[in-house]
């Protein structure tokens, strides 16, 4: 079993890539490895795709790795393997960000990638910091996690989920943010799995034993 951390000079994969082999380790969930090639991206059983930094940016490098992101979306579409998009990963899901300007997505999940307007004038945008999930739709990757639990934010923007059935789990920030998305074979987390403590640790093993 092999999964597969993307790396397209999209963000600083070290404390993910620990976090991940750590709990493959203790599940004995296979090999994870960090990676920029393409023929591994193609045969890996499972897929990861962090990113840090803005959404146009994001969504250019990952094109800009023809390589990566076709056997990407093959691995994904055709063949139907595991896949999980953290942070600005997750939002590269959608059909559009909205960051600085008009940016197509993956279109993996309806929906588009805004800033975020909390009600409450007094929160501050980023949102960052800890903040309690609320489950909305029962899913594997929530084995032993509950609403209350409570995960690690750094975004200012977030992913406005056409379909609420694919909105798996929220946050309150003067007014409800996606933190959990998912169809099919995929997933995505709008925060660090790899910096949410033992709440992210059991989100990761559970993503790395899920056999959809």
């Amino acid at each position: 079993m092999l999964t597969a951390i993307i790396d397209y000079e999209s963000g600083n994969l070290h404390s993910a890539e620990k976090a991940f082999q750590r709990m493959a380790r203790e599940l004995d969930a296979g090999e994870v490895v960090v990676t920029s090639d393409a023929e591994i991206v193609a045969r890996a059983d499972r897929l990861v795709l962090p990113g840090d930094g803005a959404f146009p940016a994001c969504a250019a490098e990952l094109r800009g790795h023809k390589g990566i992101h076709d056997a990407m979306v093959e691995a994904v579409e055709q063949k139907g393997r595991p896949f999980l998009g953290i942070c600005v990963g997750m939002q590269l899901m959608a059909t559009t960000g909205h960051e600085y300007q008009e940016t197509p997505g993956l279109g993996w999940i309806a929906g588009d990638v805004v800033r975020i307007e909390p009600k409450d004038k007094s929160l501050k945008v980023p949102h960052m910091g800890w903040n309690d999930l609320v489950i909305e739709h029962d899913h594997p990757v929530f084995d032993g996690i509950k609403t209350g639990d409570h995960a690690y934010f750094v975004h200012s923007y977030q992913f406005h989920v056409d379909n609420p059935a694919e909105r798996l789990a929220h946050v309150d920030y003067g007014g409800p943010v996606t933190a959990v998305i998912g169809r099919d074979t995929m997933l995505g987390m709008q925060f660090h799995p790899e910096k949410s403590q033992d709440v992210g640790l059991r989100l990761i093993g559970n993503f790395l034993t899920w056999t959809p």
